[in-house]
């Protein structure tokens, strides 16, 4: 089938799209209340220290029209599951940003579910627990929620409508770095096995990076969150082993990549180390780079401006690289 750009707009899912955006910023919509728990009992490597740790989520936001919370000392890491009216088989983990300092809830998590759930993709947003919290594992704590939660969701497919083989994960800044760790650090065992669903393969069969944060060396790191998650100096071979553009393999998924040119946060340096890595791997990669769009602008910051069609261009290339079905 051939897929236009008008084609897609008329189509189910752009239309979708756009109608869940406009809704979006008439009025803040309900938070879905269904929600999966990742572990069972206390989450791995808890301690004295952590479990002293009281759990926060402030809201920013000062307009009653959205909400903009982000969540910190997250001590049960959760998946908030944003089911579709008509869904289409396909899942998505979204691994909203933050520095690793704290995990946004909406505008790269609950704002950017809302479109894909409208277009039929079933949602999975995750709290993930934070690096700095003294949690026993340290850098790889937020990994072992995000292997954790992609492990769950296959686990439970059937029940959720989603097909296991057609799972993606999208990630937005210190969360597309989170993202990017989950897609190619597909052999790292971060915890002991608890259960049948760690049986699951935590490799995506997608991977949606929204100007990520990939290396962790100068002159284009974000430097929060490299301290977040690595400390304030950490070694060479810590830097190394984090940067993502250093553990790419051929047996990466189909990668696509956002980022604005003036992204003063993160530099779009990032998507474009990641891009050449990729490409010299031979992984299937698609890459967006607008000139204008800053950073962490998610759905609803975006509006106006050229890179407001991203979520088009993701369900485009979703359906041609088989995330997506017509």
């Amino acid at each position: 089938m051939r897929l236009d750009r008008r084609g897609l707009l008329l189509g189910t899912a752009g239309l979708a799209a756009a109608s869940a955006t406009r809704a979006q910023d008439a009025v803040a919509p309900l938070d879905p209340t269904e929600v999966l728990r990742l572990w069972p009992g206390e989450a791995p490597g808890a301690n004295a220290t952590t479990r002293a740790l009281v759990p926060e989520v402030p809201e920013r936001s000062t307009d009653p029209a959205y909400h903009d919370r982000y969540a910190r000392y997250t001590t049960e890491p959760l998946m908030h599951v944003m089911r579709p009216a008509l869904p289409n088989g396909a899942g998505l983990l979204l691994i909203p940003g933050g520095g690793y300092r704290w995990a946004v809830v909406d505008k790269e998590g609950m704002d950017c579910a809302r479109v894909f759930a409208a277009a039929g993709v079933t949602c999975f947003i995750l709290r993930y627990r934070l690096p700095g919290d003294g949690w026993d594992a340290g850098a790889d704590t937020p990994l072992q929620d995000a292997q954790r939660a992609m492990r769950l969701i296959r686990t439970n497919a059937f029940r959720y409508g989603v097909e296991s083989d057609r799972i993606a994960v999208l990630g937005a800044s210190a969360g597309g770095h989170l993202a990017g760790m989950l897609s190619l650090r597909t052999d790292a065992q971060t915890y002991r096995r608890d259960d049948e669903a760690d049986g699951m393969p935590s490799r995506p069969d997608a991977s949606i990076l929204l100007y990520p944060v990939v290396t962790m060396a100068a002159p284009y790191l974000h430097q929060g969150s490299r301290d977040h998650l690595l400390g304030a100096d950490p070694s060479p071979d810590r830097i190394a082993a984090f940067s993502l553009q250093n553990l790419v393999a051929a047996s990466a998924p189909p990668t696509w990549l956002l980022h604005a040119m003036d992204d003063e946060a993160v530099p779009p340096e990032n998507s474009m180390m990641l891009l050449a890595a990729l490409r010299e791997a031979g992984v299937p990669v698609e890459a967006h780079f607008f000139q204008e769009g800053g950073h962490g602008f998610g759905t609803r910051l975006i509006q106006g401006k050229p890179a407001a069609i991203w979520p088009e261009l993701v369900l485009a290339w979703g359906q041609r690289n088989g995330w997506l079905r017509t």
